[in-house]
């Protein structure tokens, strides 16, 4: 028995273990995956280009176990493939194409993300409503912007202040620096554009002198996916997984899959979970007072699918029948590249894992509003001397290790847009009870899509990246379109989404299932509407606002 059962240590679930065992909860954390130690359990964290055999690239018996997950370009790198799941022994099913990217161990995917920290705004809280597009976030930028600010605090994040309304300020450590040729945009577009503006991404690395518990600052080695081993970057496993265990009240338990939430008719609440041990199968379960889902947003939504009882015959929490509907995922690698002939007596130093963010300006109010689209898209990219592609997390796989080592060429820059997806109900995930898994569990189906609105927007991401860089003097200019398919950004979200209504929503404004006040849901899945950022920040945001809300409401029970 427990105060407290947390499902998942990625960037949620960490979070969830960290506020829950410093307000004195007594909790468990399950992770489905293996145990994963800061610095000890990054076996190629140091490794150079030549040291891989074969130049990175998988053997082909290898690459056959993540043939869905190598198809994105992911996971084809032996420097952190083993950071993602095998295929073959965790399959799913696809109505459409859908690139499900998946990391089974301690930290899930806190060790592989892409680092880039934004709020939401109320932009993005009231769009729903102002729009009539599917229901309206229960809450607004207010309810959420101390909570930003406490996980900024907390993880270090690095920026620049802009003053816009649409990309709300936060506590930031020094910017990272723009090289020469991005400074050069940057100047072009502020003389030739009142609407927008081009800084440095801001992203989760300590810059500055500024000193985190067992963290130092940012080397500038850009081998992030691969683990860092001086916590630079934030994870679950250099920061707040060991906070947790520093309070003595985290029980730690991997190769922990989690099948269902128990419910109890008498008290209308969840009394525990049921979990088989991944290695030995056992099957087994612990009680709690409070449950946190943190597994993602596609594994928690199964996890509620199959707790189903005479309560809820259609899994818990799903009178609305919305569970694994509302699938978004932000569409990108739409915009340009470009050549510069110039400043070829200029490098730079070190391999800034970073790129330059130009932040939304369609839709925002006045002459950015379209007629052709509803919402809007950043662009993030960069510039080097070699594969600008490096500066964009989710665009930097298939790179030549050549290029590393090999004399710089000719200067090239890419913008490459990220697009709001509309939450559309008929984008959904399904259980197959005919096809299971290793562990007699049903496998997931995903039938989800672009639709008109992405397809429009994606014309103007293309042609206002061509502008900006025709208007700067940049040579060669070529579109880019490759609209690939939804789960390709790594940011799927909305399975469980928030609202005000139990008849159209899972989850309330606190994270609460509706009908089962003690299982807060605090990864992906709630989100309402999908902005046009990334949404790592606001999870774990609204998880330190969650659980401190479970503190403040379950805390009778737990001295009960």
């Amino acid at each position: 028995m427990y105060d407290a059962i947390v499902v998942g240590t990625g960037i949620s679930g960490g979070w969830a273990a960290k506020e829950l065992c410093e307000q004195g909860f007594k909790t468990l954390v399950l992770e489905r995956g293996r145990m994963v130690r800061h610095i000890k359990d990054y076996p190629t964290m140091n490794m150079d280009p030549w040291d891989f055999e074969f130049k990175g690239q998988l053997p082909r018996e290898e690459a056959k176990k993540q043939l869905k997950q190598g198809r994105t370009g992911y996971t084809t790198n032996a420097a952190h493939n083993h950071f993602f799941v095998n295929d073959l022994e965790h399959p799913y099913n696809e109505t459409k194409r859908f690139d499900w990217m998946r990391g089974y161990h301690v930290g899930g995917r806190s060790l592989m993300w892409g680092r880039q920290s934004y709020r939401l705004s109320d932009f993005d809280f009231e769009a729903n409503e102002k729009e009539g597009v599917a229901v309206d976030w229960p809450i607004r930028y207010s309810d959420i912007s101390p909570w930003y600010d406490k996980v900024e605090e907390y993880i270090g994040v690095s920026g620049e202040k802009l003053g816009l309304p649409q990309l709300p300020d936060g506590h930031f450590g020094p910017p990272m620096e723009l090289n020469c040729v991005e400074d050069h945009l940057k100047q072009n577009i502020a003389q030739n554009y009142k609407d927008r503006l081009l800084s440095i991404g801001r992203v989760a690395h300590i810059t500055g002198d500024k000193t985190y518990e067992g963290r130092s600052a940012c080397q500038y080695r850009n081998r992030c996916m691969r683990g860092c081993p001086f916590g630079a970057y934030f994870s679950s496993n250099s920061s707040t997984l060991p906070a947790a265990e520093r309070t003595g009240n985290m029980t730690l338990r991997p190769f922990s899959i989690v099948s269902e939430v128990i419910y109890d008719e008498k008290s209308q609440k969840a009394t525990g979970v049921k979990v088989i041990d991944a290695e030995t199968n056992e099957k087994m379960e612990f009680k709690a007072n409070v449950i946190f889902l943190c597994a993602s947003s596609i594994a928690s939504a199964s996890i509620l699918m199959q707790s189903k009882s005479d309560r809820f015959p259609n899994g818990m929490g799903n009178d609305s029948g919305e569970l694994g509907h509302n699938i978004m995922d932000h569409h990108f690698k739409a915009g340009a590249t470009a050549s510069y002939d110039g400043f070829e007596d200029k490098y730079y130093k070190g391999r800034r894992a970073n790129g330059i963010y130009i932040p939304r300006f369609r839709n925002v109010g006045g002459e950015s509003d379209q007629s052709s689209f509803k919402r809007g898209y950043g662009y993030q990219g960069g510039a080097s001397r070699g594969d600008w592609s490096e500066a964009v997390a989710e665009a930097s796989y298939g790179s030549d290790f050549k290029k590393a080592i090999s004399e710089p060429g000719k200067w090239q820059m890419g913008l490459m847009g990220f697009g709001e997806c509309l939450p559309y109900h008929e984008n959904k995930m399904e259980l197959d009870y005919d096809k299971l898994d290793k562990w007699g569990l049903p496998t997931v189906t995903f039938d989800a899509e672009w639709k008109e609105n992405e397809w429009e927007m994606r014309k103007d991401m293309v042609a206002q990246a061509m502008e900006m860089l025709q208007q700067a003097g940049f040579e060669d200019v070529k579109p880019m379109d490759d609209p690939g398919a939804p789960g390709l950004g790594i940011h799927e979200m909305g399975s469980a989404r928030m609202g005000r209504d139990p008849k159209t929503s899972v989850l309330n404004g606190n994270n609460q299932v509706h009908a089962v006040p003690n299982v807060y849901v605090t990864d992906g899945s709630f989100m309402t509407s999908a902005s046009c950022v990334n949404p790592s920040l606001t999870y774990m945001a609204m998880t330190a606002r969650a659980a401190n809300h479970a503190a403040e409401h379950f805390k009778n029970e737990k001295n009960s």
